[in-house]
């Protein structure tokens, strides 16, 4: 399976529909006033930048990286399309995005994940490649409904 992960933009057609997905998805598992995902519109204006995976041109998965801080970077809208779970994708996205974190100098990522059963395979994905649990951070408050994680790079 031939995976190439790019930077993107959210103005193309399949990546625009999977953070749309995405979004859609958060609201299923989570009420509005706890669910943080952010539409392909707010990733743009929150500066982040948005990478896709694609297995011979078709899109698996996309995550971002937005930034937070001078040298700290939250994760969002990690995502893989419903026909690619189980894969690895999220891994190789994840870790893609660690690698590129770093080369641009971010010593330290953040995120917000939701903390119920639908959420398990993203915070073992997350633990599994260093991530431990944190306070709130930025202008996040404690929800029962959220689960927050850091790694030093």
């Amino acid at each position: 399976m031939p995976l190439e992960i790019r930077l993107d933009d959210v103005a193309v057609a399949d990546t625009r529909a999977l953070v749309t997905a995405h979004v859609s998805g958060m609201l299923e598992n989570t009420p509005p006033e706890s669910c943080h995902a952010l539409d392909a519109d707010a990733l743009v204006d929150n500066g982040a930048l948005l990478w896709s995976a694609r297995v011979d041109g078709e899109l698996a998965g996309i995550g971002a990286l937005s930034p937070f801080g001078e040298d700290a970077g939250e994760l969002k809208s990690m995502r893989v399309a419903d026909g690619f779970l189980g894969q690895g994708i999220g891994r190789a996205i994840l870790r893609h995005i660690m690698t590129e974190a770093q080369e641009r100098g971010i010593r330290t990522l953040w995120l917000e994940t939701g903390s119920g059963d639908d959420f398990l395979a993203a915070r073992s994905l997350y633990a599994s490649e260093g991530f431990v649990e944190c306070p709130p951070f930025g202008s996040y408050r404690d929800d029962p409904l959220s689960t927050f994680m850091m790694r030093e790079l």
